[in-house]
């Protein structure tokens, strides 16, 4: 595939669908690469409840399957390849794909983000049935229940105060024996009567049937005494990485990796767009996500009437 694209989109989650799906209805040249399926992280949840337009909630895999249809249906071109490079000193930046290149005026980064797993027994298992990386997303579907949140950072113990809205408890296992939130953070949740701290402790199992998540396998550190604690929920907030192995070390980046844009999307390279969660930002949501999309292909739009490339 020689041909010069207007914008080349690397990330098929509801960001890059987006961009997509401006930049095609505004009729640019716009080509989408994603490595595996339409959806990104937004397929590992088996639904959607605070997207709106869906009073009563909606599949994780019906809503990428709209998104999706909607922006092929302007002609969106999409491509399944694996990007393992970018280009991007030039005024026409290269993709450099597993089995070649393509050529585009600008591009738009939208590859998003991974939560980091605990990498234990069950944990692939009951993602999306009981195993969770966003208390935000999930937190509605266990009111009044018991579930765990694993970490002590400030992401892990502001969720745990998040989801007292809506559990009945919940239990913060953390391996050490103090958490790592900031004093403030760590004060709310001390004073929650709904929260309990399990310290010292790391999960070595999550255990459950065919209704999802039954409960964890406990191990005492150090110790290892182990023991086990009925959730029918749990929440891992060990930490998120961006999805940018394949982005050049000279693009702006925040201090844990995430790409640095402005308002309008731009990144610190002339050209170069980023949206979603692979972007330095306060909050990873689908309803962000399409916001951010739809923000990149309008600017990238403007820079191809400002460049004559």
């Amino acid at each position: 595939m020689n041909d010069l694209f207007d914008i080349a989109i690397i990330g098929g989650g509801p960001a890059g669908l987006t961009a997509g799906l401006y930049a095609a209805r505004a009729r640019l040249k716009v080509i989408l690469l994603e490595r595996m399926g339409f959806g990104g992280q937004l397929l590992t949840y088996e639904k959607v409840d605070n997207y709106p337009g869906f009073p009563e909630g909606i599949s994780a895999f019906g809503l990428s399957e709209l998104i999706s249809a909607q922006a092929l249906r302007f002609g969106l071109l999409t491509r399944n390849a694996e990007v393992t490079g970018l280009e991007f000193e030039a005024p026409i930046k290269r993709v450099v794909l597993a089995d070649g290149f393509i050529e585009a005026k600008t591009l738009i980064l939208a590859s998003g983000a991974s939560p980091n797993k605990l990498g234990v027994k069950g944990e692939t298992e009951f993602t999306g049935r009981g195993v969770s990386y966003c208390a935000v997303c999930d937190a509605p579907f266990y009111r009044n229940q018991e579930v765990a949140v694993v970490g002590g950072g400030d992401t892990a113990i502001e969720e745990a105060v998040y989801l007292t809205k809506f559990a009945g408890r919940v239990h913060v296992i953390h391996r050490r024996d103090r958490l790592r939130a900031t004093q403030i953070i760590q004060e709310k949740a001390f004073q929650n009567d709904k929260i309990d701290f399990i310290l010292s402790t790391v999960v070595k199992e999550i255990r459950g049937g065919s209704g999802g998540v039954e409960g964890l396998i406990l191990e005492e550190v150090p110790g290892g005494r182990t023991s086990e604690l009925a959730v029918s929920g749990v929440f891992v907030f060990v930490g998120i990485h961006p999805s940018t192995d394949y982005v050049p070390a000279s693009l702006e980046r925040d201090p844990l990796g995430f790409i640095r844009t402005n308002q309008e999307m731009a990144t610190s390279v002339p050209g170069v767009f980023a949206a979603g969660d692979v972007r330095s930002k306060e909050l990873r949501q689908i309803v962000t996500a399409v916001g951010d999309g739809a923000t990149a292909a309008f600017n990238a739009g403007r820079y191809l009437e400002a460049h004559s490339l």
